[in-house]
């Protein structure tokens, strides 16, 4: 038998499961995803589920199952049926690539989530500031893995720009390739029980990290394109593996777009904290350091105390904020007309029948 515990089971699912036990139904956790094909970690190990018809037709995308998801199936001898997926703690997502404003879940039920750059080309603070205020906003602690130390002279200097951003957290420096820093990593923040993410561009490491702390190899290391010195993809879907700390370590392809999903009451300043500080000063409280005067967080940066950098940063998260808004009302209106009409039709047809 597996002990589910072990996997990241608590009183939270346990609370949530009892109707689906009442039903006979049995718990699982998703590990891996491949097509229409569930990976499953159960109290008798591990086991393959499809979803139930009701669940695929009557969910949107990012409500069906996701790696990290506890579900309530149904077993069988060679295939399960998943029923539902049970309350997350959190959800890791983001913006979809392109135009469209969906949302994209990533992993769910994360206790942290590391974000890695390589120092070689990938390093980028205004997309690890992007990282941070996303994990952020999802209730995630975010920790920042600078990969490949060796190759750059002075590593310090890296860490303490990122530092200087405010944030409160962990900036870790350590490669991959040659060990450096990885057990001190592992000791202290991969913790037995415990669900994190690897989350980062294409060839920053993140598939080196999860097999040289695995001791063999998962995924095949990728190397980084001498034509455009953009990270090749190794990793090409997300597997949840545990590590032989007993923690649990959801590894992802990388991703050259990251955008943010920040709610119409979430405020972008306060993912900020150099923003935030500053704005206490502002003549209005609403004050959207665009154009009003009195500005607080306006004048630090004439005066070169808040970086130009960061502050447009904010502005550039800020816009995008009010596009996912904007788009995110429209298509719930549209979704709710279509509903009504949809009602209709089969009102209409009920009374057809007689």
């Amino acid at each position: 038998m597996t002990s589910l515990t072990s996997y990241g089971w608590n009183t939270h699912f346990e609370q949530h499961f009892l109707t689906y036990q009442a039903q006979g139904l049995e718990p699982g956790r998703i590990t891996a995803i491949e097509g229409f094909r569930h990976k499953l970690i159960t109290s008798n190990g591990p086991a393959d589920a499809m979803l139930s018809g009701a669940l695929m037709n009557g969910a949107d995308n990012w409500d069906l199952p996701k790696v990290g998801d506890w579900v309530a199936l149904k077993a069988y001898d060679n295939e399960g049926i998943i029923v539902s997926v049970l309350p997350r703690i959190n959800e890791l997502s983001r913006k979809m690539p392109g135009r469209t404003t969906e949302k994209q879940v990533i992993a769910t039920n994360i206790d942290t989530a590391f974000i890695v750059q390589g120092l070689d080309r990938d390093f980028n603070p205004m997309r690890l500031q992007r990282y941070i205020v996303q994990i952020m906003q999802c209730d995630i602690q975010p920790v920042v893995l600078l990969n490949k130390q060796d190759l750059v002279a002075d590593p310090e200097s890296y860490r303490r720009e990122v530092i200087a951003f405010g944030y409160e957290c962990p900036v870790l420096l350590l490669s991959a390739t040659g060990h450096e820093g990885l057990q001190e990593w592992a000791a202290e923040h991969l913790l037995t029980g415990k669900t994190y993410v690897l989350i980062g561009s294409s060839g920053v490491g993140k598939s080196t990290l999860v097999n040289a702390l695995l001791g063999y190899r998962l995924q095949e290391e990728g190397a980084v394109s001498d034509f455009n010195h953009k990270g090749k993809h190794t990793t090409v879907s997300r597997n949840l593996v545990r590590l032989p700390s007993g923690a649990m370590l959801i590894d992802s392809p990388g991703m050259r777009e990251f955008g943010v999903t920040l709610g119409s009451d979430d405020q972008g300043m306060n993912y900020h904290p150099l923003l935030a500080a500053l704005s206490a000063a502002c003549r209005f409280h609403d004050c959207t350091h665009r154009h009003e005067p009195g500005c607080a967080v306006a004048a630090a940066v004439r005066d070169g105390e808040l970086p130009r950098e960061v502050y447009e940063s904010y502005l550039k998260i800020s816009r995008e904020q009010a596009h996912y808004q904007t788009d995110s009302v429209e298509r719930k209106r549209v979704e709710r007309q279509f509903g009504k009409i949809a009602k209709q039709v089969v009102q209409h047809r009920k009374q057809r029948k007689y």
